[in-house]
C-alpha cells in the first residue's frame, strides 16, 4: 500500500511541476503565452491517459518506471518551450509517439522470453544499423551521425544501440563457465567481434559519444554474463589500446581531446561550446537565475546537446543534482527489475537498457562539465530529438515489460 501512495505522490508532483513550469512560461511574456499553457494542460491529459491504461491493463509492472520517464519528460518539454516553442511542440509530438509506441509494445509483446531465440535477426539489423550512416550520413555539428530521408532525419545508431543491447543478451544469455580458455573463446568470439564493429563503425563517423555508451552496454553485460573480472579487465585494456589507436590515426579524436584539456585555449574555435556551457552553469549558482531570466541564447546547440547547461543556469545547480537523482533512481528501478527475473535473456536485456541509459546521461553531463571530452549526444527524454525519444520509449517498454515478469 506505501508503494502505491509513493506512486501517487510522484504522480502528483509531476502534474503540479508541468503546470507551474508553464504557467511561469506564459506569465513572463507580453502579454500572456495561452499556447504555453493549453501545452501544459495538453501533457498532463497523456501522462493522465498513459497512467490510467498502465495501471488498468497492466497493474503488476513498475510504475515508477514510466512516472519517471514523463518527469523528465515534463521538465525537457517546458525548458525546451522557454528557449522556442515550435520546438518544444514537435518535442510534444515525438513524446506523444513514443508514449503509443510504449503502450503498444506493453501490449504486444506477450512474454520476452520468446524473443531469445532471434540472435540472427538482431544481429543483421545490428549490422545494417551500424554503418548506414557512413554510407548514407550526412555530416552534423562535425559528427557523420544523421541519416536524411525525405526531409526527414534521424540518427541510426539510436536505434543500433536497441538492436545491440538485445543482441548481446541473445548471444550471452547460454554462456556457461567452463574453467576453459578455450571453450570460453568460442563463447565470447562472436559477440567480441559485434562489439569492435559497432564501436569502429561509431569512431569513423566521429560519433565518440555513441562509442562510450556502446562500451559501457558492453562491459556491463559481458560482466553480469560471465561474473569475470579478467573479461573485463581485458576487454578495458582492449578499449584503451584501440582509444590510443585512434587518438594517433583519426585528426577529429585529437582534436576532441586538445579542446577537452585546454577549453580555453581554442575558446573562438572548437572550444566555444565548452566554455559557453561553463559560464552558462556559473553564472546560475546554486538556485539559478530563474526561468526566464537566463541568458540561453549564448550557449550553442542549446536545446540537444547542452541543454543541462541551460537548466543549471535558470534553475540552478540543487536542480540539476536533483535531475540527476531521478535518473540514479531509474536506473536502479531498471536493475531492481534485472534482479526480480529467472530468466538470463530477460535479465540481461533489461541490465543493458538500463545501462544504456545510465551511461548515455553520465557521458553528456560529464561533456558538459568538462570531465571528459564533450560529445553530441542528447540528454535522455530532456533534450530535443525524434530517435532519441522513441528509442528511450522502446527501451522503457522493455523495463516496463521485465518487470511484470518479476
Amino acid at each position: 500500500m506505501k508503494i502505491k501512495m509513493d506512486e501517487v505522490k510522484l504522480l502528483i508532483l509531476t502534474y503540479l511541476l508541468c503546470m507551474a513550469l508553464f504557467v511561469d512560461i506564459a506569465i513572463l511574456k507580453e502579454p500572456m503565452d495561452i499556447g504555453a499553457i493549453y501545452m501544459g494542460v495538453v501533457v498532463c491529459v497523456f501522462l493522465t491517459i498513459t497512467q490510467i491504461l498502465i495501471r488498468k491493463f497492466y497493474p503488476q509492472g513498475d510504475k515508477f518506471l514510466i512516472t519517471f520517464a514523463c518527469l523528465l519528460s515534463v521538465i525537457g518539454m517546458a525548458v525546451l518551450y522557454r528557449l522556442d516553442s515550435s520546438i518544444a511542440v514537435k518535442q510534444l509530438i515525438w513524446f506523444t509517439v513514443g508514449i503509443i509506441i510504449f503502450i503498444a509494445l506493453v501490449a504486444v509483446i506477450p512474454d520476452l522470453r520468446d524473443f531469445a531465440k532471434y540472435k540472427k535477426v538482431y544481429l543483421i539489423t545490428t549490422i545494417v544499423f551500424m554503418p548506414m550512416a557512413l554510407v548514407l550520413g550526412t555530416e552534423v555539428y562535425g559528427a557523420t551521425n544523421w541519416v536524411f530521408i525525405g526531409g526527414m532525419g534521424f540518427q541510426p545508431s539510436e536505434f543500433g544501440k536497441i538492436s545491440f543491447v538485445v543482441y548481446l543478451a541473445s548471444a550471452l544469455k547460454d554462456y556457461e563457465d567452463k574453467n576453459n580458455i578455450i571453450e570460453d573463446f568460442n563463447q565470447l568470439w562472436q559477440p567480441a567481434l559485434v562489439v569492435m564493429f559497432s564501436l569502429g563503425c561509431l569512431v569513423m563517423q566521429k560519433d565518440l559519444g555513441s562509442a562510450l555508451i556502446f562500451f559501457g552496454i558492453a562491459i556491463t553485460m559481458l560482466y553480469v554474463a560471465t561474473g569475470k573480472k579478467k573479461y573485463v579487465a581485458i576487454t578495458f585494456t582492449l578499449f584503451v589500446v584501440g582509444s590510443f589507436l585512434a587518438y594517433k590515426i583519426f585528426p577529429h579524436v585529437r582534436q576532441r581531446i586538445m579542446i577537452w584539456q585546454n577549453p580555453w585555449g581554442y575558446k573562438d574555435t572548437g572550444g566555444y561550446q565548452i566554455v559557453q556551457g561553463l559560464y552558462s552553469i556559473s553564472s546560475g549558482g546554486m538556485f539559478g537565475s530563474g526561468l526566464g531570466e537566463g541568458y540561453p541564447g549564448f550557449v550553442p546547440v542549446n536545446t540537444s546537446d547542452l541543454i543541462f547547461a541551460v537548466i543549471c543556469e535558470e534553475f540552478g545547480m540543487v536542480f540539476g543534482m536533483g535531475i540527476m537523482i531521478i535518473y540514479f533512481l531509474f536506473f536502479y528501478r531498471g536493475m531492481r527489475a534485472a534482479f526480480r527475473v529467472q530468466d538470463k535473456f530477460s535479465q540481461l536485456g533489461t541490465i543493458g537498457m538500463s545501462a544504456m541509459i545510465a551511461c548515455q546521461v553520465l557521458v553528456i553531463i560529464g561533456g558538459v562539465f568538462a570531465v571528459i571530452p564533450l560529445t553530441g549526444i542528447t540528454l535522455p527524454l530532456i533534450s530535443y530529438g525524434g530517435s532519441s525519444m522513441i528509442s528511450m520509449f522502446f527501451a522503457l517498454a522493455v523495463l516496463q515489460k521485465i518487470s511484470e515478469e518479476g
